[in-house]
């Protein structure tokens, strides 16, 4: 198929021709008249705004401040005593009395330890693993262990951290490693 050049031809006529050229004129009046009436009463509402602006601006009864009206309320007030207040009851509660004089019975307790913790993060078949973990765990600042311990299935390389005195001070450093990426790590009892 050949190509075709669209850029170089001329663009096709309107073919539709208006039969009287009196009502293209008349519709360019109506338009015209339309914006005229519309912007007639754009500037007549613009103008009553205005004068209302300014009426409220110059009126005397508007400059009266705020201060004088609140000092004739109360005069109205005391010369209208029917309408007052009457006095608040007197407080029949005696929760404040009795705080004051309140006694707290603490109990006693003691807080058992279970005993050191570690925590253990892996455990692998070859020392090469066991040795890497140990190292990525020694970027973070916290020194690991790695101990062999033979199984039921065979010799295993375990990477712990520890003892711990309390289970909190191995949750602290459980969430630096796992904020370095160093997850699964386990707290259990020292045994």
């Amino acid at each position: 198929m050949a190509n075709q050049d669209y850029v170089s031809r001329t663009p096709a006529k309107n073919k539709k021709k208006p039969r009287n050229g009196k009502r293209a004129a008349k519709n360019a009046n109506v338009l015209t008249l339309k914006t005229k009436l519309a912007s007639l009463i754009l500037v007549i509402l613009i103008g009553a705004f205005s004068y209302g602006l300014w009426s409220l601006k110059t009126d005397p009864s508007t400059k009266t401040p705020l201060a004088e009206s609140v000092k004739t309320v109360p005069a109205q007030k005391a010369i209208n005593k029917s309408t007052a207040l009457p006095e608040p009851p007197k407080e029949k509660w005696t929760y404040v009395k009795n705080l004051a004089s309140k006694e707290i019975e603490v109990g006693e307790y003691k807080v058992v330890e279970k005993g050191p913790y570690k925590m253990q993060c892996g455990s692998f078949r070859t020392q090469k693993q066991a040795e890497t973990l140990k190292a990525r765990i020694a970027f973070t600042g916290l020194e690991a262990q790695v101990k062999s311990v033979t199984g039921k299935s065979g010799l295993w390389h375990k990477v712990f951290l520890g003892p711990y005195p309390r289970k909190r001070l191995a949750e602290k450093d459980k969430h630096k490693l796992k904020r370095n990426n160093i997850n699964y790590c386990q707290i259990w009892l020292w045994r």
